[in-house]
């Protein structure tokens, strides 16, 4: 595909996005989301891979059916005279478990470590970061039900850590990654737009600074991060502290937002969901440091892959020392003032 394409379909891309968010009627949201699912397929069709084509028809056939049951739900709440509330509130949550299909959120996540296990980290970035909005503020827009939300969060908690644990595929970790982050944002939807579009910030500035070491050197397994060892300590410890930030330890950029979503959940009386969710976040924990420790562990002579040595963008060093320095700096800023 020439680049022409790849710029045309990724406007659309961000376009179609942007129509879903500020659609004024559900049908409008809908079409959003639909003109967004077919400038993605392009994309991540963009190289002649079999591992490339699966996914895009797994991917395609999860969203047609979301999709299909989005706009079943839309059209029977469009005439609301002819239900009853609880036929309306079933409806509602029937709408709901649709949009959370979309963004692939327990426990309907079933495809999307095994969509994304077959697409290059472009495409990946793509998948777990910039195609969770659209159905999050809808979401968001929908939200009816703090019981249902809540059973999404602890679910996706849950599962993203008993199934990510036994992983050795990076692809698939950073899926499990992203379905226990979205616990976290749905949960932050509970108390606060503005917390989740914080939330959601830094969760894309840390996920493209690891996927950009991810693709820069081909890694696809956790024993070949064994070639960072030798070659560039910096970048190793890069890779570290944006995993531990990911997991949310302190002092790094990522703990803030987590913080911040207990402190919200707890001042709007979600006591036992903060609680659940901070035990749960632990088994994720260990994967992070799983994969934090693995350069530190394994011998050099086990990678499977020959050692790349390219000199540190400005840009990317900036945004790793944004995250490892943010924290910090909101503290001494916040004790001044």
């Amino acid at each position: 595909m020439t680049n022409f394409y790849k710029i045309l379909f990724f406007n659309l891309l961000i376009t179609s996005t942007m129509i879903s968010i500020s659609a004024i009627s559900w049908i409008s949201a809908w079409i959003g989301l639909e003109v967004n699912l077919l400038a993605l397929i392009p994309l991540m069709k963009s190289t002649s891979n079999k591992f490339s084509t699966e996914a895009c028809i797994k991917y395609f056939i999860i969203q047609a059916m979301a999709s299909a049951c989005l706009l079943m739900s839309i059209l029977l709440l469009s005439n609301l005279n002819l239900l009853n509330p609880k036929k309306i509130f079933i409806l509602q949550i029937f709408m709901n478990s649709a949009l959370v299909l979309k963004m692939g959120a327990a426990p309907l996540h079933f495809w999307l470590p095994e969509v994304v296990s077959g697409l290059n980290w472009n495409i990946i970035l793509l998948i777990l970061t910039w195609q969770k909005i659209a159905p999050m503020i809808l979401l968001y827009y929908s939200l009816q039900s703090s019981t249902f939300l809540s059973i999404i969060v602890i679910s996706s908690s849950l599962l993203s850590g008993l199934q990510g644990m036994n992983q050795m595929c990076l692809r698939k970790i950073m899926a499990f990654s992203s379905i226990n982050h979205m616990s976290w944002m749905i949960a932050s939807l509970l108390t606060s737009i503005n917390l989740w579009t914080y939330y959601f910030t830094i969760y894309a500035l840390t996920n493209f600074n690891i996927m950009f070491i991810f693709n820069k050197f081909n890694l696809l397994y956790i024993n070949q991060l064994t070639k960072l060892f030798p070659e560039n300590k910096i970048l190793k410890f890069f890779l570290m502290t944006n995993f531990l930030s990911l997991g949310g330890i302190p002092p790094f950029l990522g703990f803030l937002p987590k913080w911040l979503t207990i402190n919200f959940l707890v001042t709007s009386n979600f006591n036992l969901l903060s609680m659940i969710m901070v035990f749960l976040t632990l088994i994720t924990l260990f994967i992070y440091l799983r994969i934090s420790f693995a350069p530190f562990i394994l011998n050099i002579n086990e990678s499977l892959v020959n050692p790349y040595s390219s000199n540190l963008h400005f840009f990317f060093v900036s945004l790793n020392v944004t995250i490892i320095m943010s924290l910090p700096l909101y503290f001494f800023i916040s004790n001044l003032f």
